[in-house]
């Protein structure tokens, strides 16, 4: 959207990372996307001055002479005179509503956290972590099945129209940034693949968050038989009451396989085993008979 309203100069993207079962070095969306249109493309591995790809980097800024930078999901640090460099700084598209869930990993804290909304800001980038003041945001719900996959495209797709609709404010009086309230300031911080371990002794509607949260990265997994079980999707079926020890398995209920929490059941409608493909809820309890539903001793995950 921003080639196609405005002149790129060029583009910045992370060195080309190995990738695939067999790690050959694989270029970014961001370059693929940026190589097709013809843009020009650097890859510092650091922006720190000092450095060989920092002072490169910085050259290179220089020499395309930009009136702005858009940054989102570099996941570089931009050093304070890097911020400086364009005419109009630096603007960031944000995955969540400023101040709350400054930080890595707005989307996934939101989903884990049961936050009803959330949406994008297009802040002007300071020299704290997420600081700026906010040009512009919008705002979406959050479903009672939404995973951090799907709110990551909704939230793309609005992020490229606000930071196009925020770029013709430049220059007119409709740049008007609006200062953070210091009150409502929460951090999402990165996140930790350990996290992704479920805790069935937790409320079916912890359960449930943890796993669309999770969803795709770094996936919401439990136990069972010995082996990781990877949890795709999820919905709350009952919300008290103790149906069984947490994690058994309680049998189907249309697509959804029923497993007891410490308080009410959570609904699973795929899973993957280690090594395997992703399979329906149905198909993975047919698989498993006897044990699921029945009058066999009971399957749990752990």
């Amino acid at each position: 959207m921003l080639a196609a309203t405005h002149d790129v100069a060029g583009v910045l993207t992370q060195p080309d990372r190995p990738a695939g079962r067999g790690l050959a070095l694989t270029a970014s969306d961001v370059k693929q996307r940026a190589l097709a249109l013809g843009l020009p493309v650097a890859q510092p591995a650091t922006l720190r001055a000092g450095t060989p790809d920092g002072d490169a980097a910085r050259a290179q800024v220089r020499a395309w002479q930009p009136e702005v930078m858009v940054v989102v999901a570099y996941g570089l640090l931009l050093p304070p005179d890097v911020l400086r460099l364009p005419v109009h700084g630096c603007l960031n598209i944000h995955g969540s509503l400023l101040p709350r869930w400054r930080g890595a990993a707005p989307i996934q804290r939101a989903l884990l956290a049961g936050d009803a909304t959330t949406g994008v800001a297009i802040m002007q980038m300071a020299e704290g972590l997420d600081t700026g003041d906010v040009l512009r945001e919008a705002e979406v719900p959050i479903g009672s099945t939404t995973t951090t996959a799907e709110l990551h495209d909704t939230l793309a797709a609005l992020g490229a129209r606000l930071i196009v609709e925020t770029l013709a404010d430049l220059g007119t009086d409709r740049w008007q940034p609006r200062p953070q309230d210091p009150a409502g300031v929460t951090y999402a911080a990165k996140l930790e693949k350990s996290e992704g371990r479920v805790d069935w002794n937790a409320d079916a509607a912890l359960v449930d968050r943890r796993i669309r949260a999770f969803t795709p990265w770094p996936g919401a997994t439990a136990q069972y038989e010995g082996d990781p079980v990877k949890l795709l999707r999820s919905r709350v079926l009952e919300a008290d009451g103790v149906a069984a020890p947490p994690g058994t398995l309680l049998g189907l209920e249309g697509e959804w396989l029923r497993v007891a929490c410490g308080r009410g059941v959570v609904g699973i409608a795929e899973l993957q085993r280690a090594g395997r493909k992703r399979v329906s809820a149905r198909d993975f309890a047919n698989a498993e008979r006897p044990g699921i539903g029945t009058s066999a001793p009971p399957r749990r995950f752990t």
